[in-house]
């Protein structure tokens, strides 16, 4: 199956669901608000009348304050906690002799036999920014290595998905 057949079928389930929405929400002209020009319009008449104590509540946007918080003691637990899954996770339980880039590049420095490897490994990397004379068998594996499709399982790019779309919800 192409990914153009793949996105006609996400297109007509889209479409079908729109169309129920639609349906489960019901028209503008059924809201018991004054404003009917849009569901947003509606909302904000209503938030309005809330706001002017039309319920006996207020919403207040700008009122930022809450009712309990963490002791001072309780937030250095939770940083130093934090930091040290961050330390953990990123440098992997690394002695202390090797915990900072600085640390890193001068072991890198002192043992270029690894750099070089590195660098003969990017050397065999596909490029993206120059063409390269890959064989068929080359261009075949380097599109099984970064899970990449070949032209023909696309399928036809010029299709009009918008159309689709709007034919389903019809």
């Amino acid at each position: 199956m192409s990914l153009q057949t793949k996105l006609q079928d996400l297109l007509t389930r889209t479409g079908t669901e729109f169309k129920s929405l639609r349906a489960a929400i019901g028209a503008l002209s059924g809201l018991t608000t004054t404003d009917k020009s849009s569901l947003v319009a509606a909302v904000n008449e209503v938030k309005a009348g809330i706001g002017t104590g039309g319920s006996g509540s207020t919403i207040d946007d700008a009122n930022t304050a809450t009712t309990t918080t963490y002791s001072s003691s309780k937030i250095t637990a939770v940083v130093a906690n934090v930091k040290a899954e961050v330390k953990t996770e990123i440098l992997g339980g690394a002695s202390a002799a090797y915990d900072t880039l600085a640390e890193i590049q001068a072991l890198m420095d002192a043992d270029n036999t690894e750099t070089s490897s590195i660098l003969t490994a990017l050397g065999n990397r596909v490029r993206a920014d120059a063409a390269q004379g890959l064989t068929a068998a080359q261009q075949l594996q380097a599109r099984a290595n970064i899970a990449a499709v070949a032209t023909d399982d696309v399928g036809n790019t010029d299709t009009n998905l918008v159309a689709l779309f709007e034919a389903a919800l019809i």
